[in-house]
């Protein structure tokens, strides 16, 4: 039987150790896999730090505050704002990471990837070639040789940073399903009539 003072000394643990895994999904802004969460904890384990992290989770849905710990499809878990609040606090971010332009070619390249650079130039125009290289230098794709042109696929930091699945097809698939969210969004605040 456990003596109180070990019980106790437990649960200052667990507190202790949910906090590390809270500051590590702020900090990062991006998500996190298991074994990144348990290498911040002792014993090092996933098994602990999936328990700490969905914890961590539910604190959040019970508090119905603006932000979220969401679980990805692949046990990576993030740190973020809820959908609902970002139309309206997006201008308040210190610096995007990506101009309007780069952010348009990143997004055809993550849609139609793997993609020649050739295509990618000819939807997105000259312009695009520094798209791209700004991209690259952000790690954000990568461009592969291919014969005479380049093959462009996203990276993983991309997926993190965006916190997208990194299997293809279930990107893809949030891809779509963000462009449409985003799609109803600015038709209905151009549909809304403006205060004076």
């Amino acid at each position: 039987m456990e003596k109180p003072e070990e019980k106790s000394s437990e649960q200052e643990k667990f507190k202790h150790d949910l906090a590390l895994i809270e500051a590590a999904l702020y900090v990062a802004g991006r998500p996190l896999d298991l074994k990144t969460l348990s290498s911040l904890i002792e014993p090092r384990s996933k098994k602990r730090a999936e328990k700490l992290a969905e914890t961590l989770r539910e604190e959040y849905k019970m508090r119905d505050t603006a932000l979220e710990v969401l679980k990805l499809d692949d046990k990576r878990f993030v740190f973020q704002l809820k959908s609902e609040y970002t139309p309206r606090v997006r201008r308040l971010s210190l610096r995007p990471l990506l101009s309007v332009g780069p952010l348009k070619t990143l997004s055809y390249v993550a849609y139609r990837q793997p993609v020649l650079q050739s295509q990618v130039i000819d939807v997105r125009g000259e312009h695009a070639y520094g798209h791209l290289k700004e991209l690259e230098d952000q790690g954000l794709i990568i461009r592969e040789r291919v014969g005479k042109s380049r093959m462009l696929r996203t990276t993983e930091f991309f997926a993190d940073y965006f916190g997208l699945s990194h299997d293809l097809r279930t990107m893809k698939r949030q891809l779509k399903s963000a462009f449409e969210d985003f799609t109803k969004t600015e038709t209905t605040e151009e549909e809304s009539p403006k205060s004076a």
